[in-house]
């Protein structure tokens, strides 16, 4: 039943969304450039371990892809973590550029990169991972054991796209040369767009993504093995920079609509993060003009709205919705449970609740619902009582609602 709520809500934005078709696959990278534009994906992760896929074909939330650039905000955390903020400060700045990743764009009065989402700041970037001495194997290794550890998983380098990108490396290897010439890097322009390349031909699933970014949303620790990835420190500065400039000069309309820190990559994915809640990922490889996912976009709108998570919104959010769960004898009559629901009920506060209620394992045919400690519900989180409530009854329950406040008159 959980993964007939869960599932079946991310299964109908797909449905929903499938003929938002527009756009065109990144072109002018030849291996991208014969990507399947079909494949259309989407997957959550809370920071408490729970992970959702679906794909509008049977097995899209399965299909690795290339990370490309939403690979730079998890190797900014690197950095970061490894070198300090400071250091990491010295090197590459923070403000929105207001220009596309890949212009040759630093501040007047640094010579630093604007900021780390773009091409020149992720690049500088880069060549801090394990110390500018490294070379491109041990740098890159680094790196991929570290966005493996975020995964959960060990992760693989697509050499063939990264070969067919470093053909094509022109304006990264100028943009190389100019933080050379200005001593942001050390290493020789080749090496350090090399390593970056590497970086971005990481393989991954939307599921990894989506489980990365709870990481950050975490605070650090990754939400499959419970190990402190990085500090809280460093989570914060990664998302807080994430919001500012992760959807490049989408990233101010982004903000204001979506309100989810989110990075995007040229192969079609889109992560986000919503802070102590959840992490969130999508695939689709058609991009639009600004070089984010067509329907990756629309997508994280919808869930946006639906879910109300925009950072900005002026209200509480629910957490933990089961206030008790307690089950009693009842003489001739068998044994119920009561199930005490409480506080703000949102798609966070009904997923843990019904996760919480389906690992009860002595939960009876009667099962008694009582709402009157619950302050309010949102559309999703309404949705998903209802479903689990009904889930219930088509189990073979006898379920019995106590709604003083009639917030679900639906379940009368």
């Amino acid at each position: 039943m959980k993964r007939h709520m869960v599932h079946g809500y991310l299964q109908e934005i797909l449905e929903e969304l499938k003929d938002s078709d527009g756009g065109e696959v990144a072109d002018y990278i030849p291996q991208l450039a014969t990507a399947d534009p079909a494949p259309f994906a989407v997957a959550l992760a809370t920071t408490d371990g729970a992970v959702y896929s679906a794909g509008l074909n049977e097995g899209d939330d399965e299909l690795e892809f290339t990370i490309q650039s939403a690979s730079k905000p998890f190797v900014y955390a690197a950095a970061i973590q490894e070198r300090g903020l400071k250091k990491v400060r010295a090197t590459v700045g923070m403000e929105p550029s207001g220009e596309a990743f890949n212009e040759l764009s630093l501040d007047p009065g640094s010579n630093r990169p604007m900021n780390p989402m773009i091409n020149a700041g992720a690049i500088a970037v880069n060549q801090l991972i394990n110390g500018e001495d490294s070379t491109v194997e041990e740098r890159t290794e680094v790196i991929r054991q570290f966005l493996s550890e975020l995964a959960g998983r060990d992760l693989e380098i697509d050499y063939l796209v990264c070969d067919s990108e470093l053909e094509v490396a022109d304006r990264n290897l100028s943009i190389a040369h100019m933080l050379r010439s200005h001593g942001i890097i050390e290493d020789m322009a080749h090496d350090a767009v090399e390593s970056y390349t590497q970086q971005c031909s990481i393989k991954v699933t939307v599921r990894d993504l989506a489980v990365m970014a709870a990481t950050l949303a975490s605070g650090g620790i990754q939400p499959l093995t419970g190990k402190r990835v990085v500090s809280p420190l460093v989570s914060r500065q990664v998302q807080a920079v994430m919001s500012s400039a992760g959807m490049y000069n989408l990233a101010g309309r982004w903000m204001s609509v979506v309100g989810i820190p989110a990075k995007s990559g040229v192969s079609g994915g889109i992560m986000g993060t919503l802070p102590g809640v959840m992490g969130l990922a999508t695939f689709s490889p058609r991009l639009d003009s600004t070089g984010n996912s067509v329907r990756g976009v629309k997508t994280f709108h919808r869930l946006s709205e639906d879910m109300g998570l925009h950072l900005m919104g002026l209200r509480q959010r629910g957490d933990t919705a089961v206030r008790d769960i307690i089950t009693r004898e009842d003489g001739p009559n068998g044994r119920t449970t009561t199930i005490e629901l409480q506080g703000i009920i949102d798609f966070a506060a009904a997923e843990n609740a019904w996760r919480t209620i389906l690992q009860e394992e002595k939960l009876a045919d009667r099962v008694v619902f009582d709402l009157s400690e619950v302050a309010s519900v949102n559309d999703i989180g309404r949705r998903m009582v209802v479903q689990g409530f009904q889930g219930l009854r088509t189990a073979g329950r006898n379920v019995i609602l106590k709604d003083p406040r009639k917030l679900f008159p639906e379940l009368s």
